[in-house]
């Protein structure tokens, strides 16, 4: 298992690289750290908390539950992210969960140092104009895709939303770690048994070939085709 960072500090953190080392080290001393471990839950949807959370290590995960139970994950957030910026903005409950996988070192920011970084700081209120309207886009994409897309149709659009972040030649790519055959179900909304099939199939196709640390994109462009097609 790998060791977590034994250093407390902000310097990774994407949304305050624009504080000087001298800036950081002050909101530093703001900050309460803790380490997670895996499975723990670090915010509950609906809670009244309103601290932002930057991730110094490890990765987490953003869910909501069915009313069944169900788990429906939004994303994974790594290293150098944070997470808890809606409710630190307008005090409203969280909008979601938050769940750690593996283990993680998080720094948590009272909102109230968070508004005065914004306030102070135009760049950081820039970038997180730009972090949320990503996230708005984002959550449009996956709104139409779960409304007019079939079941193998969202695997194959997640398959290459993960295959985008790790190809270099636009042609190709290596997806590490393998993807989770139920984490998969749970982003678009399908089962286990849905997803395996799926991927047979695109391995029967040679779009996609498993190995032992990797799942490998090796037709890029059709698995594109694919996805492009149904959408319209």
């Amino acid at each position: 298992m790998r060791r977590l960072s034994v250093t407390d500090s902000l310097a990774g953190i994407q949304l305050l690289s624009e504080l000087t080392d001298e800036e950081i080290k002050i909101v530093q001393k703001s900050c309460s750290w803790k380490t997670y471990g895996a499975g723990e839950q670090i915010i509950d949807q609906h809670s009244e908390s309103q601290d932002i959370y930057f991730i110094v290590d490890g990765a987490v995960r953003v869910v909501n539950y069915s009313l069944s139970g169900r788990e429906i994950t939004f994303q994974d957030l790594e290293p150098g992210g944070h997470f808890g910026e809606l409710a630190a903005i307008d005090g409203l409950p969280r909008s979601a969960s938050i769940m750690v996988m593996g283990e993680a070192r998080i720094a948590s920011l009272p909102a109230k140092q968070f508004k005065n970084i914004i306030i102070e700081n135009p760049n950081i209120a820039l970038k997180l104009m730009k972090h949320l309207a990503k996230l708005v886009r984002t959550s449009t994409t996956r709104i139409m895709d779960l409304s007019t897309l079939g079941a193998n149709n969202r695997v194959h659009a997640d398959v290459l939303a993960l295959a985008r972040k790790f190809t270099t030649d636009d042609l190709t790519a290596e997806i590490k770690p393998i993807p989770v055959h139920s984490d998969v179900a749970s982003r678009v909304s399908t089962t286990r048994e849905t997803v395996a099939r799926v991927m047979s199939d695109l391995a029967r196709k040679k779009i996609v070939e498993r190995t032992k640390t990797s799942l490998l994109v090796k037709d890029l462009e059709r698995l594109e085709s694919m996805v492009e097609d149904v959408r319209g």
